[in-house]
């Protein structure tokens, strides 16, 4: 029974708990915290990541390269031969043991040449036996006395024509440093554009918090007009009507207030979705600075110059033309035959009966050998080249086209914040001064009210037009600070004008 008693608590247990603690953040805190735990600044990162890692991939053709063999060889063989010119014949049976070693060196250089070098050290021995074929009598034995030799080759192959200098040969490097540069600016911008989201996020529910104060203020201003009316009609000098329309001001009060909450959640959820992502449980925010942005002094043309200067996807344009430009010079370096001239070194050295006496040898160069020479190939009609070519061109006109259209879109973008701004900003005191004048006709109003010469039907329209002049200027006051969001965001320096210039 005991159990049974218990068992209600803990069912209950989790309704009974505390709410978890609001979280009250300054706009900064919002926006560090963004860039700090967004998974969309998480995958930018990782995306910069990969693309950087392209720039390593295409130094790799440029790297080192060692190589090494070993072979080890056992063969039996017999063989029916003459021991020597004119002589017997003897059967021969043999084993041959060999071991051989080789180990090289590559390198390809920017400027279209290639290194290699290679030393082949080697050890054959042959051991067996003479035997007469008739009688199979043993007639003598052979053995190798110098198994040892080796040889080292040295060689470099210098392009003259195709493949010539570091425009051909280091164009894809430099296309993915290009690359590697325009995912810093793919990073950038995306942390702008959680910047500027995240923002927006923030005023929304600094309007929705405000908006729902409003909605109580309106509604206790609505309750207390009807308890006002309730003690008139009591005396006898309202009539009992009035309390009728009362009761519907505050109804329509009520229902504004239920959206008005409605709105602050969601707009708290998003926010609180955007700042922690790894959460489970939504916690209530509240926003502590006001719609009160700082705008910078500054003309419609200095903000065009800047806008050029820092628009990231100004920069991701201009390092994709650029890098287009290298591909195209490429592609006709590939129009020209191929032209190689090489020259090579070779030492050989004796047989001998150990490795050291072979490797003095080839140190010394006791037995060199040298040789130069030219390769030539043409490929007849040469389409393949002359597509790429073609393809290289258009793409860099493309980049061209592109970069010039986007410059003309980041003016175009400048001008119009600028001039959302200016328009904002005069809302905003349109907006103040329409409340104000709200405010002293509702106090008019109620002042008529008081000593009966209104009604409450002129009074609650007067509260009503309060609260949709208050809504109105809070409205103006956060599309302000957008529209600066906006200016800042179309000029490139948001992360500058907010302290976040430099990626964490």
């Amino acid at each position: 029974m005991a159990s049974l008693r218990v068992l209600p608590l803990l069912l209950c247990a989790p309704l009974l708990a505390a709410p978890p603690a609001a979280r009250s953040l300054t706009l900064r805190e919002a926006l560090a915290q963004a860039l700090r735990a967004n998974l969309q600044v998480e995958e930018a990162r990782e995306s910069r990541a990969y693309t950087q890692a392209g720039a390593t991939i295409a130094e790799g053709a440029f790297d080192w390269n060692l190589t090494g063999s070993f072979s080890y060889l056992r063969q039996d063989s017999a063989a029916t031969r003459a021991l020597y010119p004119l002589g017997p014949y003897a059967t021969t049976e043999g084993t041959l043991w060999s071991r051989n070693l080789g180990l090289g060196l590559q390198k390809p250089f920017t400027w279209g040449g290639s290194f290699q070098t290679t030393y082949t050290p080697s050890y054959a021995l042959s051991s067996g036996t003479y035997r007469d074929p008739a009688t199979g009598a043993l007639l003598g034995r052979f053995n190798t006395k110098a198994p040892y030799s080796g040889a080292f080759s040295a060689s470099y192959s210098q392009a003259l024509l195709r493949g010539f200098g570091r425009t051909a040969t280091e164009a894809p490097l430099r296309a993915a440093r290009k690359g590697s540069q325009a995912a810093d600016a793919q990073f950038e911008l995306a942390r702008i554009a959680l910047v500027a989201s995240t923002e927006a996020q923030y005023w929304d529910l600094v309007y929705a918090a405000q908006n729902l104060a409003n909605a109580e203020s309106a509604l206790a201003l609505a309750e207390e007009q009807l308890a006002d009316n309730r003690g008139k009609v009591r005396e006898g000098t309202l009539p009992e009507i009035e309390i009728t329309s009362a009761d519907a001001a505050v109804a329509q009060q009520k229902r504004t207030l239920i959206a008005a909450r409605s709105q602050l959640r969601n707009a708290n959820d998003t926010l609180f979705r955007t700042l922690y992502p790894d959460e489970n449980t939504f916690t209530d925010l509240v926003p502590l600075d006001p719609p009160e942005p700082r705008v910078q002094a500054m003309d419609e043309a200095e903000g065009e110059r800047t806008a050029l200067t820092h628009r990231p996807e100004l920069a991701i344009a201009r390092l994709r033309r650029e890098a287009s430009g290298l591909l195209r010079a490429a592609a006709e370096n590939r129009l020209l035959p191929q032209l190689n001239a090489y020259v090579t070194y070779t030492a050989t050295s004796d047989t001998y009966g150990a490795l050291g006496p072979v490797n003095g040898e080839l140190g010394r160069g006791d037995y060199p050998g040298y040789g130069v020479g030219l390769s030539f190939a043409l490929p007849l009609g040469n389409r393949a080249a002359k597509g790429s070519l073609t393809q290289a061109r258009a793409d860099e006109r493309l980049n061209e086209l592109g970069l010039r259209d986007l410059e003309l879109a980041i003016r175009l973008q400048v001008r119009l914040a600028f001039e959302n701004v200016e328009s904002a900003r005069a809302g905003v005191e349109a907006a103040r001064e329409a409340r104000r004048f709200r405010e002293a006709d509702l106090a008019a109003e109620q002042k008529k009210y008081e000593n009966g010469l209104s009604t409450n039907f002129f009074v609650f329209a007067k509260q009503n037009d309060l609260n949709a002049a208050r809504a109105t200027e809070l409205q103006a006051r956060i599309a302000y600070a957008k529209a600066v969001t906006a200016l800042e965001q179309a000029m490139g320096t948001l992360l500058q004008a907010r302290g976040f210039a430099d990626p964490s």
